[in-house]
């Protein structure tokens, strides 16, 4: 036979225990692969205080290049990665500066 004042104890239980708080995740970590002379993905969004490598897996060097100086990354090296914390706002297209057809947009939101 079921108890029914077993519910009422969980409720109020439930309602003595305060607010329930949400635990909100710490920076993210975002990965653009460099493959077949292409940014992939071409665009990102993310949050001020995230970070995003990018991993080159062409045979020959490319960078990531903001067309404002946000950020650049010098030569990257085959096989090699480069990272960056976002800490503003804003939108950022970038190139590879040894190959200007490569073209990508960083948005931190």
């Amino acid at each position: 036979m079921r108890n029914p004042s077993i519910p009422l104890l969980m409720t109020l239980g439930l309602m003595l225990a305060g607010p329930v708080r949400t635990i909100s995740a710490g920076p993210a970590s975002h990965t653009v692969t460099i493959d077949s002379t292409q940014y992939s993905p071409q665009e990102l969004a993310i949050k001020v205080g995230d970070t995003v490598v990018w991993v080159n897996k062409d045979p020959f060097p490319h960078t990531v290049t903001a067309q404002a100086a946000a950020f650049d990354s010098k030569s990257i090296a085959p096989g090699k990665s480069w990272k960056y914390r976002a800490t503003q706002r804003g939108a950022y297209p970038y190139i590879c500066g040894l190959h200007p057809t490569m073209k990508g947009m960083l948005r931190v939101e």
